[in-house]
């Protein structure tokens, strides 16, 4: 045995820079002809966005088309309505790969259907305070949860002949000042935290294009950063797409040329003709620097099939039965439950009234910023929608304004608080607050003042504080903005109809402090004042910057390393039934280890669960974190219901980046493999040694 994974652990290195060959041979022939026979002036133009800012630069003397683009992540976007998604922090709850798959296939449909051609998401940056307000975009805070969320929605978007647009590429984890702040982090932290689902859409899902971020990482501007685009994402992981600016993130011509960006969106504020003739003429550039850049932007359109094709597919509807359909299934599962005391599921019957209020009870709540989503009028179900189509079987009664009827509160059978944030309180380019906006913790209290029996529906893209009324309420349920079936989804988790079966993508700590990176997460200017070398005033003496100084110890890593309780763990969610776990065994398999074990459903009712399996380092010679997610499954089971489970560990499960070879290596020694209920709770353990 000892054998067989010494030579395990001499390979993992090597096997990481393969990647998936998603730009066959004959696309780049075809491009690198339109490019021998393009002016300059045509060339310069591929560079930059074209029209309304949402398209590529056509050259029609030679066949060349203009593809449209759009927003966003949740849906299709700009100057269109279509399906509204739940959004990323929702599909990552649902820990449900087919129903990404499917969101994302969804989506590929809905941008045939208006002829996009290049989509602009999925968006992954990594979740790592609550304030980030484009965090409700992303797929929360553990690398491998983010990079299977990512690889599915890219696999089921690209399906459908459309290119998938990764960012945003590096370290975008804070919307405060970001064009203006520098991200600073270590080499092993940028690599195993936030680099890795990036490599990931590289590498598995084959993605077309990555799009840079807004900010600085270790004081260059991403869209002008060589190490990440030209040794990291071209170099070590072989990326052969194309490679955009986000919009209006380009500042020095010279530097976008070297810094390895194709596509300067959403036009030409650097690379004009202009500027790129005088450096030409100068010497500082060659044209053969326009044309590896012409050349990946025309090899990516043409290996997706973009030259052959009308851009719109007339076969398809706007409005989708297959994306409305995949749209709801992804709501179903995504809301997660985490307080119960057994109010929920709400008792049926004429006398057992349900009174609903809050600021998003009779809304369609969505993120801000390119992340928001208009919707057919006909799709969208608010809660104050869905807790209606119920019935009189659970009947439910809508107070607008609460406080004039203080008697339909006192007597209801519980009620129904849905508070939380919208497009304009979470949203792109500001970061929003911990707490909830003002007034609904006051809403909060009051109705528990009035009712024994409150449930808070809480619509956010992360963490909100509830330590004003936690212990005032019966029940919590997370809904994120959950699309535009949240109030269907609502509805049936709190009548029963659906056993809820979300978990939490990222640690709820409870409080702001409790969270590591709370004294890193705002940026600073300290101690630059005293600087002495001019060099590091030059820098950064212009701009902020933020620390990552938890380094990899961010999220539930961080619970463990810094011995903090969270409120909640990454990975916590409630159901309406029980689960037992037995029979844990661990075999070598193929590249790595077969987990495998049994689950059985010893409640009333179905449901499904999340098995979470963590690779704990026990003689680790390198500072780890005490367990990692490396493998999860949901399992769906009827009552009385048993299954076995295999999660299959391939080498990269145990490994960890090492600054001294710059890649990822495994270590010799002891592994405990977990299987967990969450990512403080192990139900069971075998130990494995390397």
């Amino acid at each position: 045995m000892k054998k067989i994974l010494t030579s395990f652990a001499l390979i993992v290195a090597a096997g990481m820079i393969l990647s998936a060959q998603n730009i066959p041979q004959a696309a780049k022939d075809k491009a690198a002809d339109l490019v021998s026979k393009m002016t300059l002036e045509e060339k310069v133009s591929m560079l930059s966005g074209y029209e309304d800012g949402f398209h590529t630069f056509p050259v029609e003397r030679l066949g060349i088309p203009s593809i449209r683009m759009a927003d966003g992540p949740q849906g299709v976007r700009n100057k269109t309505i279509s399906t509204l998604y739940p959004a990323g922090i929702a599909a990552a709850a649902s820990f449900n790969r087919e129903a990404v798959y499917n969101m994302g296939k969804g989506i590929g449909q809905d941008a045939r259907a208006r002829g996009v051609g290049i989509m602009l998401g999925p968006g992954v940056n990594i979740y790592r305070s609550a304030h980030n307000g484009r965090n409700f975009e992303y797929f929360g805070e553990d690398p491998y949860l983010a990079s299977e969320a990512a690889v599915n929605y890219i696999k089921g978007l690209q399906s459908e002949g459309v290119i998938a647009t990764i960012k945003h590429f590096a370290l975008n984890n804070s919307e405060y000042d970001r064009h203006g702040t520098s991200s600073v982090v270590d080499e092993r932290t940028a690599n195993e935290i936030y680099f890795e689902t990036f490599r990931k859409a590289v590498q598995e899902a084959g993605v077309g294009a990555v799009m840079t971020s807004y900010n600085m990482v270790n004081g260059a501007h991403a869209a002008e950063n060589p190490w990440l685009i030209d040794e990291n994402l071209r170099g070590k992981w072989g990326f052969q797409g194309l490679v955009m600016s986000d919009w209006t993130s380009t500042y020095s011509p010279l530097e976008i040329m070297m810094g390895g960006v194709d596509l300067e969106m959403p036009k030409n504020y650097t690379l004009r003709f202009d500027e790129l003739k005088t450096m030409l003429d100068n010497g500082v550039i060659t044209e053969s620097m326009i044309d590896v850049k012409v050349q990946r932007i025309l090899q990516t359109l043409i290996a997706f099939g973009l030259f052959d094709r009308p851009a719109k597919d007339e076969s398809v509807s706007e409005n989708n039965p297959f994306s409305n359909q995949a749209a709801l299934d992804l709501s179903l599962e995504a809301p997660v439950l985490v307080k119960n005391n057994g109010v929920l599921p709400l008792k049926s019957g004429k006398r057992n009234v349900t009174v609903l209020i809050g600021p998003e009870a009779d809304i369609m709540p969505c993120g801000g910023g390119s992340g928001e989503v208009s919707c057919f009028d006909e799709n969208k179900v608010t809660i104050a929608g869905g807790l209606s189509a119920l019935g009189n079987k659970y009947p439910c009664t809508y107070l607008s304004n609460p406080k004039s009827n203080i008697t339909a509160i006192e007597k209801a059978k519980a009620v129904v608080v849905a508070v939380g944030f919208d497009k304009k309180s979470e949203k792109e380019n500001s970061d929003r607050t911990f707490a909830l906006p003002k007034g609904q913790d006051d809403l909060i209290l009051w109705a528990c003042e009035h009712n024994p029996n409150v449930v808070v529906v809480v619509v956010s893209g992360g963490e909100v504080d509830m330590s004003k009324w936690l212990d005032k309420v019966s029940a919590v349920l997370y809904a994120w903005y959950d699309g535009q079936s949240l109030g269907t989804a609502v509805a049936k988790i709190l009548s029963g109809a659906v056993n809820p079966s979300g978990r939490l993508p990222f640690t709820a700590w409870g409080s702001e402090e409790k969270n590591p990176t709370s004294p890193y997460y705002q940026p600073t200017m300290t101690n630059l004042h005293n600087a002495t070398s001019k060099g590091h005033i030059a820098r950064f003496g212009r701009y902020l910057y933020v620390e990552y100084r938890e380094g990899v110890f961010v999220g539930y890593r961080g619970a463990e390393h810094f011995g903090i309780k969270p409120l909640y763990p990454f990975g916590y969610g409630l159901s309406y039934t029980t689960f037992d776990y037995s029979n844990l065994a661990v075999n070598p398999s193929g590249d790595g280890f077969d987990v495998t074990f049994s689950i059985s459903n010893t409640g009333k009712v179905a449901g499904a669960t999340v098995p979470q399996i963590y690779v704990a380092p026990k003689d680790s010679k390198v500072l780890r974190p005490v367990r990692e997610l490396k493998g999860y499954e949901k399992v769906f089971l009827d009552k009385g219901e048993t299954k076995d489970v295999t999660i299959h560990l391939d080498r990269h499960a145990f490994a960890s980046y090492c600054i001294k070879v710059h890649d990822w290596k495994v270590s010799e020694g002891l592994y405990g493999i977990q299987l967990c209920s969450d990512a403080e709770t192990v139900i069971d353990e075998k130990e494995i040694e390397l």
